[in-house]
């Protein structure tokens, strides 16, 4: 059996290099390749291209556990903490990227809402503490269920800490309420899992009622309110205003107290709408604006089938790529941000939808049809991760 020394393992990367495909890394970067081998204690990891990658000293050491059982050709990833060493590897750390996968992993639970089981590890005066995905967690008292609420005479916090710690190796189902990597806090909460007792009070709300609230949290689809101290419901980036939104922290801010109306109510999920609490500046839009017009608007943003440009704070219009030729043409004549000329060819009120011509233009017949069939409403040309067919 042919000995694999470092020199051998060099000549082996050294052949890689003329593979086509070499991709770009960055530091801080989760990447993925194939193991070549393992040996003096460091694992060579094929990244594709001329691009090779080691883990040792220290992170080989803490990574030990996912090592042991490795195999040439198996797939790993690792976090790039070094572009380039000494001797032209790419410094790996597996340990790393597995932690950065456990916080991904714990947002999507999140976001999801799945309920979760956890051990309980100790107690202390302010809550319970756990680990989930290798992360530590904290569930703080006010998030216990109603059973479990720890219910002491005058709040005695020495006696709250007592009966907090019969709580200690027991598994609890839970759901994740808060996770912040660059903070280190992964929050617990079994009262959001209790479901019935969450239908119970939604038992006293029906579609149409508004409730106040407090924004809770904000995400690039929308915004979260708590209400009613227990419940919380999301307000979709469609529902948040009538106008264009690129981004819901432009209009809500975590802590902003605001009035909502409740859309939807699906088991323990509520849809909330704070922009149909506000008048709908498309009923008026026939005081405003006619189709002819020759109006200045600022350009929003640009897809591939046209350019979404706002006439006001509320009411924005769609110049079709057919008034442009091609992608190319509309990117060299329009820039986001900037104003430009153009003429209302047709209003729709009712689909909130207003087709546009670039520059002056007289109004013709087939206007109607030059506005394409999925024109976008304000808020859905928002949402990047829909984009209308143009076909």
């Amino acid at each position: 059996m042919q000995k694999v020394t470092k020199s051998s393992v060099m000549e082996e990367l050294m052949e890689k290099m003329s593979l086509p495909g070499q991709r770009a890394l960055k530091d801080g970067q989760i990447t993925e390749g194939k193991v070549i081998s393992i040996m003096q204690n460091t694992l060579y990891v094929d990244l594709g291209g001329a691009k090779t990658g080691i883990v040792s000293s220290r992170e080989y050491r803490n990574a030990i556990s996912m090592i042991k059982d490795l195999k040439p050709g198996d797939t790993v990833q690792a976090t790039v903490v070094e572009l380039e060493n000494d001797e032209g590897y790419v410094e790996l750390s597996m340990k790393e990227a597995s932690r950065e996968r456990s916080w991904i992993n714990l947002r999507g639970k999140m976001d999801g809402g799945e309920v979760i089981s956890i051990r309980v590890k100790e107690a202390n005066k302010g809550g319970l503490m756990a680990e989930h995905e290798g992360i530590a967690g904290f569930m703080p008292v006010s998030q216990l269920s109603y059973a479990h609420y720890p219910r002491v005479e005058g709040g005695d916090k020495q006696k709250i800490f007592q009966e907090l710690q019969k709580f200690v190796g027991q598994d609890l189902k839970v759901r994740i309420i808060g996770v912040d990597q660059q903070e280190n806090k992964l929050i617990f909460s079994e009262k959001a899992a209790e479901d019935k007792e969450l239908k119970d009070l939604l038992s006293n709300y029906q579609i149409g009622m508004t409730v106040e609230g407090t924004v809770s949290g904000v995400v690039n689809f929308g915004a979260f309110v708590k209400f009613d101290e227990n419940l919380e419901g999301l307000v979709h980036i469609s529902e948040l205003d009538w106008q264009l939104i690129e981004n819901p922290s432009d209009i809500v801010n975590v802590g902003d107290k605001v009035k909502a109306e409740i859309i939807g109510i699906e088991e323990d999920r509520v849809s909330l709408s704070i922009k149909r609490l506000k008048p709908n500046p498309w009923d008026t839009v026939g005081e405003r604006f006619t189709a002819g017009d020759v109006v200045k608007a600022r350009v929003m943003k640009l897809n591939p089938f046209g350019a979404f440009a706002k006439l006001d704070r509320d009411i924005h219009g769609l110049a079709h790529i057919s008034e442009f030729g091609t992608e190319e043409n509309m990117k060299e004549k329009l820039k986001i941000g900037e104003e430009y000329e153009f003429t209302i060819l047709s209003i729709e009120p009712r689909d909130y939808k207003m087709a546009l011509g670039f520059g002056k233009q007289k109004p013709k017949k087939d206007t109607e049809e030059k506005t394409v069939e999925k024109t976008e409403t304000p808020q859905d040309a928002a949402d990047t991760k829909t984009e209308p067919d143009p076909a």
